[in-house]
């Protein structure tokens, strides 16, 4: 199962990782937290580096940003030219066509802060050293084309929100409602694999004799 969280800065990407994917055995998550990409990764499609963070077979993979960043940001920022981010629509939807063909079952979460609520996060960063870290100035820059951005969501819902990797749009301006939304949705999607323990690979009736005896 892949997890995919996209939404802008303070939307609660992180605490999402911590308070819910925090509760699963550590052993069965891939989890990826996608930044700038590196200059290796620049030097390959915009999918390359996805496609390497997979979730292996069995696990539960967990994506805070993803390829979605390349009809977002770099749209927004004109990292690259209008034809090139407009076609990526159809390359993400074949690309996770692909995958869901293999077997994985993806759920797409779109978290969304009002712009309020992320002035309040973004001033609690800088009044709280232990939060410094996350502070990154780029994010102000970012408040002042919050309508561009907000087009740009708009666009990825509706060219990528498809039967096999619909979209799920969550407000996280409260982060309780937020957390058991995405929890709720991971619960729907397990129940849906309709999984069960695995079957022993040995005889338990002659393992319990041996136990016994030993």
């Amino acid at each position: 199962m892949l997890l995919i969280l996209q939404g802008m800065d303070t939307a609660g990407k992180g605490g999402m990782v911590r308070h819910v994917i925090g509760h699963v055995d550590p052993q069965g998550v891939d989890h990826t937290a996608f930044g700038v990409p590196t200059p290796e990764e620049k030097r390959h499609h915009f999918l390359w580096r996805i496609n390497k963070a997979l979730p292996r077979g069995g696990q539960l993979g967990v994506f805070d940003r993803s390829h979605y960043e390349d009809v977002l940001v770099a749209r927004v920022r004109s990292l690259v030219p209008e034809n090139v981010w407009r076609r990526r629509y159809d390359e993400i939807n074949q690309f996770e066509r692909e995958i869901t063909d293999t077997g994985t079952t993806i759920v797409k979460v779109a978290l969304f802060v009002s712009l309020d609520e992320q002035k309040k996060r973004l001033t609690e960063r800088l009044e709280r050293p232990d939060k410094y870290w996350k502070y990154d100035p780029s994010d102000v820059t970012d408040r002042a084309v919050w309508p561009q951005y907000q087009e740009a969501y708009q666009d990825m819902l509706d060219k990528t929100n498809t039967d096999l990797a619909p979209w799920y749009v969550i407000p996280c301006d409260r982060k309780w409602y937020s957390r058991i939304a995405v929890t709720e949705l991971l619960i729907d999607a397990f129940e849906g694999l309709d999984l069960d323990w695995p079957e022993p690979t040995f005889d338990i009736e002659v393992q319990k004799r041996r136990l016994a005896e030993a």
